[in-house]
């Protein structure tokens, strides 16, 4: 049984290509596509997987692109356990121009699941025959799954006896706080919309994350911040990563890279400091890599040795 389940309600199968110009109307000449697997859940998996975890991802698949997933998946040598959809799965597309370096992102909203599919993903975890450490639902929500789908996976991870680990937004969120989870990872404009307000200094970040944690809603925050570093908070520590200087090819995942990084570290044994450290490497890693890559093992472990974490407050 893994250590780590991941559930992602709405996959994808990322093409990334290379344009000189983009420009409207005008045939643009592109690179050869390449093809990865994509969604939240599954990236988590894959950087998981990257970094020597057990883990295994559940996912609904359809049509032609649905095979095509799981394939990437399989060669890549992550664990699948997938339900059947009537949709086909999503596509989403990235454009490099190589004239300026800007990154064009077209992200698809995925095509509306019966009731009976998304249940199945519920169904498929609630049949687990091991229990294993955490689950992690992660991602957007398509059409016709209720705002409620990973409160639902939450309290599936409780009764297993899991840790739940949730990252997604706006009533996907609200929603999920409700049931008292392990760990929440938004960036910081998911946690503004949630509190209502800008969090426009550490202060004002850091205070947010403690309400959460004080209403009972969560026990741990890994708030990412883009170019300003990320915050991890408990109850007891609040630590503040610094960013690391590096140069930045994709802002393409990221924010999945830091969880799958935070997960793996947590699952082997590491102290939520030094798991912070090793998230905070996965993300940075993430953005150096071109297009859908996400991060390799090889630029992780070598910057995580440069992550400068300092600590904030404590109780």
């Amino acid at each position: 049984m893994p250590d780590i389940v991941t559930i992602t309600i709405n996959p994808a199968v990322d093409i990334f290509v290379n344009v000189e110009k983009v420009e409207p109307t005008t045939k643009m000449r592109c690179s050869a596509p390449k093809r990865d697997p994509g969604g939240g859940g599954i990236n988590v998996a894959r950087v998981v997987s990257r970094l020597g975890g057990n883990v295994t991802a559940v996912y609904p698949v359809g049509g032609s692109i649905g095979k095509l997933l799981q394939k990437l998946l399989d060669r890549e040598g992550i664990d699948s356990l997938v339900t059947p959809s009537h949709v086909e799965t999503r596509e989403n597309f990235t454009a490099y121009e190589t004239e300026s370096g800007d990154q064009f992102r077209f992200v698809l909203p995925g095509s509306t699941l019966h009731r009976a599919e998304w249940e199945a993903c519920l169904g498929t975890m609630a049949k687990l025959k091991d229990k294993p450490r955490f689950i992690v639902a992660s991602g957007s929500i398509p059409p016709g799954v209720p705002d409620d789908f990973f409160a639902r996976a939450a309290r599936e991870a409780k009764r297993l006896g899991a840790q739940s680990v949730i990252d997604t937004s706006g009533d996907a969120l609200k929603a999920v706080l409700d049931e008292r989870i392990d760990i929440v990872k938004p960036n910081l404009s998911e946690l503004s919309e949630f509190m209502g307000a800008t969090l426009d200094s550490d202060k004002a970040r850091l205070a947010a994350c403690r309400d959460l944690i004080a209403a009972g809603h969560v026990k741990m925050v890994a708030l990412t911040l883009g170019a300003d570093g990320a915050l991890l908070v408990t109850s007891d520590h609040a630590y503040k990563a610094a960013p690391l200087k590096i140069d930045v090819v994709s802002a393409v995942g990221a924010g999945d890279s830091f969880l799958g990084g935070l997960v793996w570290a947590l699952s082997a044994g590491q102290t939520p400091k030094d798991a912070f450290r090793v998230a905070v490497a996965s993300g940075s890693a993430a953005v150096m890599s071109p297009g859908t890559e996400l991060c390799s093992e090889a630029d992780v472990r070598r910057l995580t040795t440069r992550v400068e974490i300092a600590e904030l407050a404590a109780t």
